[in-house]
């Protein structure tokens, strides 16, 4: 399928509001999906005959820092019969102020791969996935304070009386 057959596909399965736009300059082109939609897309992608997106290859965390201070997440799905790519990039609008944690929905019931995914989305971004069956740190140690991949990340000083260069 085409990457606009794909686009009719998730428009007639799942309604006109679930695709709020594409990227079409870069070298793979991208779907950006509303975020309360995602898990439903991927379970489609995954489940349709015509598509089988079989593999969640990467889920990454970014971190705009733009004026309305997004948060997004990336997923790379492949279909491995299909020898096909897509990607796909949700994002939202979270207060600079705000001391809860931009919040996604979770797709760890479709892609079990997306475990350790959004494990990593949450030590190094702070980026909280709904319905994630064991969210915690995973490559920081649990009393790390802050995200180091944030855009406003301040470094400390010192890590248990250690000095942080």
């Amino acid at each position: 399928m085409s990457f606009d057959d794909i686009k009719n596909l998730l428009t007639e399965k799942l309604g006109d509001t679930v695709i709020t736009g594409e990227e079409t300059g870069g070298l793979q082109p991208a779907l950006l999906i509303n975020p309360d939609d995602i898990a439903a897309v991927c379970l489609e992608l995954r489940n349709n005959p015509k598509t089988y997106f079989d593999f969640l290859s990467s889920l990454s965390g970014v971190h705009y820092n733009d004026e309305a201070n997004r948060y997004g997440v990336v997923y790379h799905l492949a279909s491995i019969p299909y020898k096909t790519q897509l990607t796909l990039k949700t994002s939202k609008a979270h207060p600079k102020e705000s001391t809860e944690l931009p919040e996604f929905k979770s797709i760890t019931s479709v892609y079990r791969t997306a475990d350790w995914h959004e494990r990593e989305a949450y030590d190094m971004l702070g980026i909280y996935f709904e319905g994630h069956p064991d969210l915690r740190r995973i490559l920081l140690p649990d009393d790390w304070e802050g995200f180091p991949l944030r855009k406003d990340y301040q470094n400390a000083e010192f890590y248990k009386g250690i000095r942080i260069d």
